[in-house]
This record gives structure tokens, sequence and C-alpha cells, in this order.
């Protein structure tokens, strides 16, 4: 067999090989295959592209707004052209269905599409006179070199909540992609070499965790983006302001969704379910438990128990399936013992998912969709994240007690209701402390010109990514205060 690729660093305008000494295995969740493999990049090939980046900075922020937007335009054409390439690139090494993917990639395109309204969204303001002869304005300049860590679960889209904007804002920029998944940035990296960046302003490393840390640390990056767990996010967002950066960290996530007893069934259902186990519950958005309020349990809980039976899964490159496996079997193991966890504090097993059958796919790193019923709202799987397509049912009497439980746990990501009730929605849209509401939508994802919102410990910091939360995050306001003394201008 022909040894595996191994994947290369985009610093400087110029592909090279890592001088790492270790290298990690890309592997097909789904058939086992190993893809590539990557280098987990020393801190000195990150102080390679920081240093690329830094001299870059200096031509690229003067730039005008209205040139710089025309390689994103490019950039969203390249795009679209090979949308299905990358499409495909994401299903192979992140799991996830062709269907999810193609999402995936259309959310990361809008992203493409608002950054290119920047010399809109980049402007600042002014106000004559704000003392005799005197004016005031506000600018905004882009900060310098930044950084995105990224994470596994969605390799086309995140990186995109932020590098556009940056990019268009005057900054220049650095992309860690997982380790787990580097081959679709390794794609989008040789499309951007296609664009024609200047070299030193779009940089690519891979690597793990000393490739992580020496982002954090080096002394010309000067805004750091996250997306992970929330253990992890509070590591990068208290490392990186330690070192004087400007940090967007957006960590875990526990959603729950409200379902009240006027709440149209056939809809809940499949929404709930394609909430709960599409991606294999494998995104910050999933739904984690879903909360029956009143005579909702009797109807619910049979409905949502066959949805689950009926999905079908398999490897996600087969356009009828519509679940693919979890990311690694490490995943798999820990989401078992979740699961054996949530037997243990007393909820029941309503569908198992464990140890499926996949014919062809033996290989593969498949859990079906499960359901625990009766989760104790104080247990511990209550307030876990699963990261997997695992669904708890609580059963509450009122709509107060329903977001009460939400408003006690850690999280704040997301929460949704279903409902009939307009009066029921506009209660729960006030009181519900999260950042991302959902009123008979399952997976309350902002689109490209709203921010990704997240609250408590699902967020850290204070600008979120995408739209004009990023634009803020990628600059810096200069307040100039200004006064032209009338016997000057007689001068001329």
């Amino acid at each position: 067999m022909a040894e595996p690729e191994k994947l290369q660093n985009y610093i400087n305008g110029e592909w090279r090989n890592s001088k790492a000494t270790n290298f990690q295995d890309v592997i097909n969740p789904a058939t086992g295959e190993i893809l590539a493999r990557v280098p987990l990049s020393p801190a000195a090939e990150v102080d390679e592209a920081a240093q690329a980046a830094a001299e870059a900075f200096q031509e690229w922020r003067r730039t005008p707004a209205t040139e710089r937007i025309q390689y994103l335009f490019r950039l969203k054409y390249l795009l679209e052209e090979h949308f299905e390439e990358l499409a495909r690139i994401i299903t192979m090494e992140c799991g996830k269905t062709i269907h999810e993917s193609r999402g995936e990639m259309r959310r990361a395109i809008e992203n493409v599409e608002v950054a290119c309204g920047i010399p809109t969204m980049m402007q600042g303001g002014i106000l004559e006179d704000i003392a005799r002869g005197i004016d005031e304005f506000m600018i905004r300049q882009p900060v310098g070199v930044c950084a995105a860590i990224c994470p596994f679960n969605f390799p086309g889209m995140i990186p995109f909540w932020f590098m556009p904007y940056a990019l268009a804002c005057g900054n220049t920029y650095i992309v860690k992609p997982s380790e787990r998944v580097p081959l679709t940035m390794q794609k989008i990296f040789h499309l951007l070499e296609e664009v024609g960046f200047p070299k030193g302003v779009v940089n690519l490393v891979n690597g793990a965790k000393e490739t992580v840390d020496a982002i954090l640390e080096h002394p010309v990056i000067k805004g750091i983006s996250f997306v992970g767990s929330t253990p992890v996010a509070k590591y990068v967002y208290a490392r990186g302001a330690a070192n004087g950066k400007r940090v967007q960290a957006q960590g875990g996530a526990k959603n729950p969704i409200i379902v009240l007893p006027d709440a149209d069934l056939e809809m809940t259902t499949r929404i709930v379910a394609d909430s709960a186990f599409g991606c294999a519950g494998q995104r910050c958005l999933a739904a984690s438990l879903a909360i029956t309020v009143g005579e909702a349990r009797h109807t619910f809980v049979e409905a949502i128990a066959d949805a689950a039976v009926s999905r079908k899964v398999g490897y996600g490159l087969d356009e009828s399936v519509q679940m693919g496996p979890v990311i690694s079997w490490q995943s798999r193991t820990r989401i078992e013992r979740l699961i054996e966890k949530g037997m243990q504090e007393g909820a029941g097993l309503l569908v198992d998912g464990r140890n499926p059958h996949i014919p062809g796919y033996e290989k593969g790193a498949f859990l079906r969709p499960t359901i625990l019923q009766d989760v104790n709202p104080a247990s511990e799987i209550a307030r876990t994240e699963i990261f997997g397509p695992v669904l708890g049912l609580i059963h509450v009497n009122d709509i107060d007690e329903a977001i009460a439980f939400i408003n006690s746990g850690q999280y704040g990501n997301m929460a949704c209701l279903f409902t009939s009730s307009g009066a029921a929605a506009r209660k729960f849209r006030n009181e519900a402390e999260v950042g991302n509401i959902g009123i008979n939508i399952g997976v309350a994802a902002p689109m490209a010109f709203f921010p990704f919102s997240g609250w408590k410990e699902s967020f850290f910091g204070t600008l979120h990514g995408q739209a004009g939360h990023a634009v803020e995050f990628f600059t810096q306001t200069k307040v100039v205060v200004e006064r032209w003394p009338k016997e000057w201008s007689r001068q001329f």
C-alpha cells in the first residue's frame, strides 16, 4: 500500500514540509481508512507564520477595503466551483452526511458574502462641533496578526466565522485546524493560494497542543478565536488574556428543548430528531435534552422513539443516509460510558443505539440514535455534554419549571421551545438565559449576518463570531478630536 500523504503547512505564500517529529493519522471515521498524516508542528513554525503575517500586515492594512474584498469575491467563486469536492472531503474526514457537509459549506460561503460588505460595516462615525470649532470622529483600524484554533466538528464552516472578517478588516491571519480533520482546510488553502492573496496574509499551521500554546504565547499574535469544549475554552481564554490578547472562546453546551402540549407533534418530532441526531449529535447546537410539559409526555415520547429507531445510519457519502459515525472509536467509547452512567443514575434506556452493525463498515465508529428517558434533572448526565447522538427526556409540570431548569444549568448556548402559543414563546425568549433561542426551530444557528451568540460557560469573551461582532473583534477604535483655528486656514 502507498504511504499516506504527509500534509504541509502554508506559510508566507508557500507550501512547506513541517519539521515536526510527530505525525498523527487522519482517519475516515466511517471506514477506518487512513486518509493522510498531519504534522504536529513545533512552536518554531508558529513563529515563522506569525513573523510572515506581521510583515505582510504593514502593507495589507493600507490596502483599501474596496480592494481587500475583491480577494473575497474571488474566494467565493472558487468555493462555489469546488463546493461538491469540499463537501465530500468533510464527509470523509469528519463523518457527517453529504447533505450536512453541503449545508456546512453553504454557511461558510455566506460568511464570505457578508464580509464583502466591510466597506460599510467597518465605517466609523463623526460629530461636528462637539465644542465651537472642534470636531470629533471615530475610526476603526485592524488589530494586526490574528489566529483561529478550530474544532473537528465543522472543519469547513467554523474558520469562516472569523477569517473573512479578519482579512476584510485589514488583519493578517493564521489558521490552526483540528489535527483530526485537517484535510478540508488543506484544500481551502489551495483555493486561497489560487485567489492570490499577498504573501503572509493567510497562513496555515497544523498541529496539536504545542502549536496551540505557541499561538497563545506569541507576542506578535494579537487576537485569537477558538471553538471547542468548555475546559479547553477556559484554558485558551485565560492563557491568551494573560498574554495580553483579545480572545473569543466558544465552549460546550447542553442544549434543552421544551415541548408544550400544544406543539405540532409531527413537525416537532421531525425537527427534534434532526437536532439531536444530525451530525451524530456532534455540534454545539445539538439538542441534548427534551423537556416535555404536562400532556406532551404521552404523545412525544413514543413519536421521538420511533424517529430514532427508523433513522438510517451509514457512510455519509450515500445520499440516503441520515446519520454518520462519531469522529472516532475513542469518542464512541466515551459516549457509551456516559449512556451507562445515565442508566446508573436511574434513567431508562428507551432506545439503545450501542454496538450497531453497519454492513460493510465494521471498522467505523458508529452509534445509532439513543434515548434516555426519565432523566433525573439533578443527575450528572442531565448536566454533562455528551457530544453524541444521545437525547435525554425530562418531564415537568409547567413552562416555569422548564425555564427554571434551563436557567440553573452551567451552559447557555441554545434553548428551543415548541408551541402554538405566542404568549408562551414570548415568555420563553424573554426569560431563558441562553444566547441562541429557537421557537419551533431545533437548531437555532444564526445566519452569517447575525453573531453566533452564547452565554455562561458556553462562551468566554465579549464579542462573538460572525457579522458585526466579528468586525468589532477584528478592529480597534481610534477617536480623534480635531480643531483647526481660523488664522491657520488663512495661510491657504
